[in-house]
């Protein structure tokens, strides 16, 4: 008797859900309601963080852009690579 008492809640079947089955989350929505859905799921408490680390981020390229912009010392690409590698074969040969 015991034994089939442990049996029988073994292999029961799981219980049904409550609710209905979702639909699906693009069913009938444009893309500013999905997003307009999505922003809601964010938690209050994040929001300023997502500012901050907005306007660093910003902040940074706006800083890098102008540096590589303005600053004019700043070698982007090589110039005057023949004098490059001579000054190369030269230390080769000194090293030598």
């Amino acid at each position: 008797m015991f034994a089939s008492r442990v049996a029988r809640q073994a292999f029961r079947q799981t219980p049904r859900m409550m609710r209905p089955i979702p639909k699906e989350e693009q069913a009938a929505h444009t893309v500013s309601q999905r997003l307009r859905m999505r922003i809601k799921t964010i938690p209050a408490e994040l929001w300023p963080l997502g500012v901050v680390v907005g306007f660093a981020v910003s902040a940074a390229i706006y800083s890098i852009t102008r540096h590589l912009v303005v600053d004019k010392t700043i070698r982007l690409k090589r110039q005057n690579r023949a004098a490059d590698s001579h000054a190369l074969h030269a230390e080769h040969d000194e090293k030598h």
